[in-house]
């Protein structure tokens, strides 16, 4: 098995004939899912996501991928293949759009609509072409084939890609219900046929690569959230992903069997769960006055006759269950309520969603979670399912995408175990290029491959250094200096002036830094030192000093020299 190393330097030429494949996202890490094809001189991509921030990354919004790589070849591209509509695999195409307008996007009829839904925020109209499960399609040299793969949301596409330079199969997210509550399964006759013709690279969903076995059925939930629904006294609120169509119904099948009424929680869940209606994928069940009711109506109801379905199960700050928690939305939990995280943790939000769980049980709510009881089953396909796929297709090469390190890993050790030759695995991370060439892969080089941050309007203007500086703040304050100088001699005419603010030291200890600043000033224009960044410099390292030994602190410290 190869893996990249940090000397790897940009790429030579792609040989005529191979295929040249990158991923600007997704490979070690959870989302920001993107994979740019090369072929004859023309690209196909597969996905455009977002990563979520993490606590690290205060401020941002969105983390999008870096396509710096596609600088001057945005013509060349001949589609963008959306395998589903979960925001890691197409939350970053309308800033992709920006870029060029006109790339045709390629994906399932729920997919195709649940972008469309976003882009009108963005005030795009995209160029769409619409496929289904057994659709065939030529873009430029690329021939595709889309088949049916069975996810955490209906309508989920793998796609094959066959160039000259071979057959590449990627699987996008999947697993193998083998009960699905749409029954749509995932299309394993179809992924056999492609193995009998010859699979010449498999790129494969990792994220459950860890987890042994086969995946629990999603009609085994909803016999629980009924029990749920029985044992409840006052109002229930469950909390899933926004586009989690199958969780949705389940719940909504729930409240009509109990007699409660439901209203949708979340400007996305509402957005969402719109558009899954108009096409069908979500079925309202009929019941006597009708089973939605607004926001406010469900606040007029009895406790006991409302289930509020609402987004924020990963602890997002923003989302509605956070503020619930935290007393910062109109819906205020009360003993005796029920809440029901029906979603699987997304790798890092487990102390989020841990500090939710602890403040609505203050609150007195009773917190129903995977942990405690069956209200969700993963959309990834365990070691098990895995192993089941890669004997099927038995690809010549194999390549782990969608996970992290140790996904990847342990799916790459899966893939060696069905009998991939070690040399033809390549464990890849983000902007390492690989090339198909004669049937056999390498790693061929690098290309940058950073973090884009989307803060509010801005794009890609927050840079590493900007968040640490968010950091120092936000962790240790700040404290700024006003000193006032004649801008001839250099000598100080006012000040200094020192304020602190969530740096934890006293207004009146302040007092003891002022004769420092002082003194170091005056040495500063003895050694004939006048330049204002100069003594900028030395305010900051005489305060800097003084807070370090006597609070054993780093606040960020901002020195202001002004000239007279």
């Amino acid at each position: 098995m190869s893996h990249p190393h940090p000397e790897l330097g940009p790429p030579s030429p792609l040989v005529p004939g191979g295929m040249r494949l990158v991923a600007l996202g997704g490979l070690g890490e959870i989302g920001r899912n993107m994979t740019v094809f090369e072929h004859a001189g023309r690209l196909l991509i597969v996905d455009c996501g977002v990563l979520f921030p993490e606590s690290d990354q205060p401020g941002v919004d969105l983390v999008l991928p870096d396509f710096s790589a596609l600088e001057g070849r945005l013509d060349q591209i001949e589609a963008l293949v959306l395998t589903h509509a979960h925001e890691d695999h197409i939350g970053a195409v309308p800033y992709l759009l920006r870029q060029r307008g006109d790339i045709p996007l390629v994906g399932s009829r729920l997919t195709l609509a649940l972008v469309k839904s976003k882009l009108t925020e963005h005030r795009i109209v995209p160029e769409v072409v619409e496929v289904e499960a057994g659709d065939r399609r030529d873009f430029g040299p690329y021939a595709l084939e889309f088949l049916a793969v069975n996810h955490s949301i209906p309508d989920a596409l793998a796609v094959a890609i066959r160039t000259t330079a071979g057959l590449v199969l990627h699987t996008g997210d999947f697993k193998m219900d083998q009960l699905p509550l749409d029954g749509r399964l995932t299309d394993l006759g179809g992924f056999a046929r492609l193995g009998t013709d010859g699979v010449d690279l498999l790129l494969a969903d990792s994220t459950n690569a860890e987890v042994p076995g086969i995946v629990t059925s999603e009609r085994e939930i909803g016999p629980v959230l009924s029990d749920v629904f029985a044992a409840a006294e006052q109002r229930i609120i469950v909390s899933c992903f926004a586009s989690h169509v199958h969780r949705v119904q389940q719940v909504m099948d729930a409240a009509a069997e109990h007699g409660r009424k439901v209203s949708l929680v979340g400007r996305s869940m509402v957005r969402n769960m719109g558009v899954a209606r108009d096409l069908g994928y979500l079925k309202v069940p009929s019941v006597h006055g009708g089973l939605l009711v607004d926001l406010k109506e469900a606040e007029e109801l009895p406790p006991d006759q409302i289930v509020l379905i609402s987004t924020g199960s990963q602890g997002e700050p923003m989302s509605a269950l956070s503020r619930m928690a935290g007393r910062d939305h109109p819906i205020r939990i009360a003993d005796g309520d029920t809440v029901i995280l029906a979603s699987s943790l997304v790798p890092g939000n487990e102390a989020a969603v841990s500090r939710i769980i602890n403040d609505l049980t203050r609150l007195g709510a009773r917190v129903v979670h995977k942990g405690n009881a069956l209200v969700h089953v993963s959309g990834h396909a365990p070691a098990g399912e895995l192993l089941y796929v890669l004997n099927l297709v038995r690809p010549s090469n194999f390549i782990p995408i969608h996970g992290e390190w140790r996904h990847m890993r342990a799916h790459a050790e899966l893939a060696a175990l069905t009998g991939v030759a070690a040399a033809n695995i390549v464990i890849a991370e983000d902007g390492i290029v690989v090339d198909l060439v004669d049937g056999q892969i390498s790693v061929a080089g690098k290309v940058p491959c950073g973090y884009v941050y989307v803060d509010g309007l801005s794009v890609g203007e927050i840079t590493e250094a900007s968040l640490k500086d968010r950091l120092i703040l936000g962790e240790e304050g700040f404290l700024s200096v006003v000193v006032v100088i004649d801008s001839t001699s250099g000598k100080l005419v006012a000040g200094p002036e020192v304020h602190a603010r969530g740096a934890g030291i006293d207004d009146a200890a302040l007092a003891e830094v002022v004769p420092l600043v002082e003194d170091a000033l005056a040495e500063a224009v003895k050694d004939e030192v006048t330049e204002v960044h100069q003594l900028r410099q030395v305010v900051r390292r005489t305060v800097g000093k003084w807070v370090n030994e006597n609070y054993r602190r780093r606040p960020m410290i901002i020195p202001v020299v002004v000239e007279t």
